[in-house]
């Protein structure tokens, strides 16, 4: 099912000295349940497509037509937990400062923590966890709201690889089983390819869409991607895009 239409969609910025055109002719269906992926050269766009998507900011012409209602849930790339507050109270605070905090919507999070083998931290704080942990919160406080959408902005670039690995495949886990369509930013082309069924290549900026490369590895986790034939080829591809400008 067909969420958003985004169509002929420019962005441009002014300066005291001149115009500076981030995006240019971005057209892009997002259907229900997909993980996309925007990858491509730094200053290129993605995050300010990203800011379009929650009303962060305008686009200078062009349309974002909305199939449904959209409930955003952002992760940026800092976890942005509380220290003063424990992993459940971090869970929670944007139900209790939306005023949906109540026994049902606390269950929930409840159960998801539990799910995700958090529950054995719920009383603990954010600087007693590993990076890894403390990205895994930081989700389940975003998915709290229940959004039908989920923005992930370089969510795991402050983690080692390992740990980039490991979260990846809980983080995959966890948007399959909810069915959450899902656009992720990166700079990770690995991280891109293992995680999305639509991998997106912006140009350098302005950042236009070069290539759409559509994902269909057999149902495994994105550690057990990084080790078949189809991911070589298709880094190779996506590599290539980026780098030979």
């Amino acid at each position: 099912m067909l969420l958003i239409s985004i169509k002929n969609l420019y962005k441009k910025y002014h300066t005291l000295e001149k115009e500076i055109s981030a995006l240019e002719n971005i057209n892009l269906n997002i259907n229900t349940g997909e993980i996309i992926s925007i990858v491509g050269p730094s200053g290129c766009g993605k995050s300010t497509l990203l800011n379009i998507l929650t009303k962060l900011d305008k686009p200078s012409s062009g349309s974002i037509i909305e199939h449904d209602e959209l409930k955003i849930g952002y992760m940026m790339q800092d976890d942005a937990l509380l220290p003063w507050l424990t992993v459940l109270d971090n869970c929670t605070l944007g139900l209790k400062l939306s005023n949906n905090l109540n026994d049902e919507s606390k269950k929930y999070v409840l159960d998801l923590l539990k799910k995700y083998k958090l529950d054995e931290f719920i009383n603990e704080y954010p600087n007693n966890l590993s990076g890894g942990m403390r990205q895994r919160v930081a989700l389940i406080r975003t998915l709290a709201i229940k959004p039908n959408i989920l923005l992930l902005d370089e969510p795991f670039s402050k983690l080692d690889i390992d740990s980039r690995i490991n979260i990846s495949d809980d983080v995959f886990k966890i948007i399959k089983e909810l069915n959450i369509t899902t656009i992720l930013i990166t700079h990770d082309i690995s991280e891109a390819i293992t995680l999305s069924d639509k991998v997106i290549v912006l140009t350098k900026r302005p950042g236009k869409i070069k290539n759409i490369y559509l994902i269909n590895f057999t149902n495994t986790t994105p550690s057990l991607k990084r080790n078949t034939k189809q991911f070589n080829i298709l880094y190779k591809l996506v590599w290539s895009d980026i780098f030979n400008e």
